[in-house]
């Protein structure tokens, strides 16, 4: 079932699409990578989908990625009395880590992390912004603002802190024993909330692995300071635009979006665009205007992946949303200054033999008309330096391992295939032409570029180039 569009579509699962037949609705309609939202649900709840999954996966003979969300710390007031509070711009709230009655003068916070971190000047955002106070003053267990922005305060609303850099792991004690849980089932992907710098990355890096594929979403301001080292040390990226969006100016979040799509290509990492893409689907067959030039626009950004949320877990058109996602991806993919677009944000091609080697691996598949690229890869960086050219032709990329080919259902232009390793040069060349022929990429008589490392089997040793003529076999 190949994709006839080189961006991917990963998809939530929730109470609209967690039954094997919506799954299987799902993917014939586009999904590449089902996002388990573990903010939601239980560990059995999460298992049945994933058992699922997997069983579509044997049914179809393609390999799925499944990707595992971490809930992340959430921040959020404790109870108000009467469930809600009317502030004005321009009144005093006073927060209590301590006790706190509820009202506008003893409003509880039990976070002690952000009283240790806060200082006059930052401040508090609260139900997504829909509330802004500007702290004025502080004690050890009180916290004294001036709201900017008025509105309602209700029970457990969250709390965001664009300006306040907390001493918090973007671990908790639920998140470890979900990533444990995770880890088990056989996830190919985690997402990693609350990033803030990169030791948070390092730490979930730790538990990890090898066992799976991190991603690091973006949605804090501090995570924007220490971008580059962030991607460096992640397998890929989120930008997470709903907390982002919430944090930073919304006129700010187009560009910081092309910022992180083009620093994740030149590190040769996957990056998925994410958030509200398709919103209004949720409650509507169709998406507005505005929703559709936003998901081009990831497209044209060279964004490997777009994702939704709400629309796919507990829309009432899940089905229609990946289908319309698919079409507007293939429409934009397939406009006349589409190319034109993504070549002029082509990052510079590193000055090392494996780069390349996969940069001529695309020069030359064009110059000769090749209908597709085949990679040979044991970790799948071959075929994420090809990818990062953005060749206007498919990669079929060849892995010895299920889970390496279930991570690279997310990277662009990417078709994926779970086979053996190849013994010898000869075996692996007869192997391409054996898959391209069967995968429908190419047929007698056409010349495909194979790209391969010597010695086999090794991560990081794309150093091989060859044409071959596709034979009757």
């Amino acid at each position: 079932m190949r994709r006839h569009r080189r961006a991917k579509i990963v998809a939530t699962v929730g109470p609209a699409s967690a039954a094997p037949a919506q799954l299987k609705a799902l993917f014939v309609a586009g999904v590449d990578t089902f996002r388990l939202n573990f903010s939601h649900g239980t560990h059995a709840d999460h298992a049945r989908v994933h058992a699922a999954i997997r069983a579509l996966e044997e049914e179809v003979r393609m390999p799925i990625g499944i990707l595992q969300d971490l809930q992340g710390p959430k921040i959020r007031v404790g109870a108000i009395r009467d469930g809600k509070i009317v502030v004005a711009a321009g009144e005093k709230v006073r927060f209590a880590l301590q006790g706190g009655d509820g009202d506008a003068m003893s409003i509880p916070l039990r976070h002690p992390e952000i009283f240790a971190a806060v200082m006059p000047g930052h401040d508090l955002l609260i139900d997504d912004g829909r509330v802004r106070v500007r702290v004025t003053g502080m004690t050890d267990d009180t916290i004294d603002a001036e709201v900017i922005y008025g509105g309602v305060i209700s029970d457990r609303k969250g709390v965001n802190l664009p300006n306040t850099i907390l001493n918090l792991s973007p671990l908790t004690a639920k998140d470890r024993a979900d990533l444990a849980f995770g880890l088990e089932l056989g996830m190919d992907w985690v997402a990693l909330s609350f990033v803030q710098k990169p030791a948070d990355v390092i730490e979930a890096k730790a538990l990890i692995g090898n066992r799976a594929g991190l991603v690091s979403k973006i949605e804090k301001p501090t995570a924007l300071d220490h971008i580059e080292d962030i991607i460096l040390l992640s397998d890929a990226i989120m930008v997470a635009r709903g907390d982002l969006g919430v944090e930073i100016p919304h006129e700010d979040v187009p560009g910081r979006q092309k910022e992180i799509v083009r620093a994740a290509r030149l590190a040769v990492k996957p990056v998925i665009v994410a958030t509200q893409m398709l919103d209004s689907m949720v409650s509507s067959p169709t998406p507005t205007r505005a929703e559709a030039s936003d998901v081009a626009t990831a497209i044209y950004d060279g964004a490997d992946a777009v994702m939704l949320s709400a629309e796919s877990a507990t829309g009432d058109y899940p089905v229609e949303t990946v289908r319309m996602m698919d079409n507007i991806i293939r429409a934009t993919e397939g406009h006349k200054l589409y190319t034109s677009i993504i070549h002029a944000t082509q990052p510079e091609t590193e000055e090392t033999p494996p780069h390349a080697v996969a940069a001529a691996a695309a020069d030359v598949a064009g110059a000769i008309g090749a209908p597709v690229i085949v990679a040979f890869t044991s970790s799948g960086t071959t075929a994420a330096r090809i990818a990062r050219k953005r060749p206007m032709l498919p990669i079929l990329a060849i892995a010895p391992s299920a889970a390496i080919a279930r991570r690279l259902r997310l990277l662009w232009g990417v078709h994926s295939v779970h086979s053996a390793a190849a013994l010898d040069y000869d075996e692996m060349i007869s192997h391409a032409a054996e898959i391209a022929r069967s995968e429908a990429f190419a047929q007698v008589g056409d010349n495909v570029v194979v790209v391969f490392g010597i010695p086999f089997g090794r991560a990081g040793t794309t150093n091989n180039l060859r044409v071959v003529e596709i034979g009757r076999g």
